[in-house]
């Protein structure tokens, strides 16, 4: 357990030197293109608009967290260390962009949430690798036989330790103030997204959990072209249907990152809610996917290979 907490505060040390190595292939262009977008509004005015300063948080965000993924791939031999970490900096780049598009959504609404949340996801599933910082897939494993309780919480852990370190991380980056968006919101009063009755808003990140779930299953075994895109359309069409009731955080460690302490629920109402909602919707899925009925709504006659 030391190495691993001594390879975490190593990769963190040195993230900044990882920014040195110039990223490749979709990854550059995604960079690049992101670039020249923010250089060309930011020449349009003196002062950068404060929808550009959110997407030059995200896009610092997105660069360091990469980094960070480099230099374990230098540092860290061992795969299991690899994958805790991995996921640690996974969650916190998570956290961390999700807290800035609060910022988009209460400033340029939801649709333009919806737009850099899509994105985001688009970019998360051909970066992260192994990584998923969300530990209902971990509950998922356990439940298949693929993993046991212990991994299980273990990476959660390590889950939840990047997300709540990303707070910090935020507040730092929001008490520079640097557009009007950002005023008065790195030490200001948070309060709970949460807008129906708590079994109503376990039912609601139950279900949608349960929905994203199947989807994603269904499309990495019928894998169609653009299969990324459509599976991250389905995730943000949910997320986007349930924000003005639950907040559709679908993920336990980001509801937690994001609003634990917040005013307007308790700590029971927020686990209901954030981890018993979406964990159970998350083992759902497993049952509901294997079911006989859906597998031929899926699959049709089709024989599955084995």
């Amino acid at each position: 357990m030391k190495p691993v907490i001594g390879l975490w505060f190593c990769s963190m040390k040195f993230v900044f030197q990882a920014m040195a190595v110039p990223p490749s292939g979709p990854q550059k262009t995604f960079l690049n293109t992101c670039l020249k977008l923010c250089r060309r509004a930011a020449g349009a005015s003196t002062m950068l608009p404060s929808l550009v300063v959110s997407a030059l948080f995200i896009l610092l965000t997105l660069v360091l967290a990469n980094g960070a993924r480099r230099l374990l791939d230098r540092l860290v031999k061992d795969s299991f260390m690899r994958l805790l970490l991995q996921e640690a900096i996974a969650a916190f780049e998570l956290c961390a962009c999700c807290f800035e598009l609060i910022i988009v959504a209460d400033n340029f609404g939801v649709s333009a949430y919806g737009i850099f949340l899509f994105l985001l996801t688009i970019w998360w599933a051909f970066n992260w690798g192994d990584a998923t910082a969300c530990p209902y897939t971990h509950i998922e494993d356990v439940v298949l036989g693929n993993t046991d309780i212990r991994t299980a919480v273990l990476i959660s852990a390590f889950e939840l330790a990047g997300g709540m370190i990303s707070f910090k991380y935020v507040q730092l980056l929001w008490s520079l103030e640097i557009s009007e968006t950002h005023r008065d919101r790195a030490f200001g009063e948070c309060f709970t997204d949460l807008q129906v009755p708590v079994l109503y808003g376990a039912a609601i990140e139950g279900t949608a959990t349960c929905l994203c779930r199947i989807a994603s299953n269904a499309l990495s075994e019928f894998k169609p072209r653009f299969s990324t895109a459509i599976d991250s359309f389905i995730s943000t069409s949910l997320v986007v249907a349930a924000f003005d009731y639950s907040g559709g955080y679908f993920n336990p460690v980001l509801a937690t990152s994001l609003k634990y302490g917040c005013r307007g629920n308790t700590l029971i109402e927020h686990v209901v809610v954030y981890w018993v909602g979406a964990s159970l919707g998350a083992v759902a899925s497993v049952f509901v996917y294997q079911h006989p009925t859906v597998q031929k709504l899926l699959f049709g006659h089709k024989e599955k290979e084995e």
